[in-house]
């Protein structure tokens, strides 16, 4: 859930900057917001939806996937107007829905009596995390003039938490 709350809390503050900086305009970063921000409706309704169906580990190492596969193309692809809307639309699409998925797995690993404080605790890595997206996606554009470091720290750990989520036995 760290790993969520890094990419999403890096891109949410720092991806207009990095679009300008990539030589698009103020408005592509904030279409490119407003995109995620509408997909995310969608995808979390579809995660929650699907994480009664189906294994929620399984589903949470498929949000990484993608999300380490919208990453590199991101990367990859020139900087255009078009590749932002295609990431933030893809992106958005398992933005949140990580939420409940990992809820669902508290609940049934531990029961739904103490749901709300244990997934609280779940809930604090996600906001250390994304504490840690926020701050050093900062600390390395000043060090270094280029967000090129994050992105690629956001992608490996999206291949990480897709690889050590389908590797646990114990996880439902």
């Amino acid at each position: 859930f760290a790993v969520c709350g890094f990419q999403t809390a890096f891109i949410m503050v720092h991806l207009p900057a990095y679009l300008v900086d990539q030589g698009l305009s103020p408005r592509a970063g904030m279409m490119a917001l407003a995109l995620v921000m509408f997909f995310n409706i969608i995808g979390s309704y579809a995660c929650g939806t699907l994480g009664d169906r189906y294994v929620r580990k399984y589903l949470l190492t498929g949000i990484y996937a993608v999300r380490a596969v919208s990453i590199a193309a991101f990367l990859l692809l020139p900087p255009s107007t078009a590749s932002s809307m295609l990431f933030a639309v893809t992106f958005g699409l398992v933005w949140l829905g990580t939420v409940p998925l990992t809820n669902g797995l508290v609940a049934h690993i531990f029961g739904v009596k103490y749901l709300a404080t244990l997934f609280s605790i779940t809930f604090f890595g996600h906001q250390i995390g994304s504490f840690l997206g926020v701050w050093f996606g900062g600390y390395a554009f000043d060090m270094t003039g280029s967000y090129t470091t994050v992105w690629l720290i956001c992608l490996g750990a999206s291949i990480v938490a897709a690889r050590s989520r389908a590797a646990s036995t114990s996880i439902p």
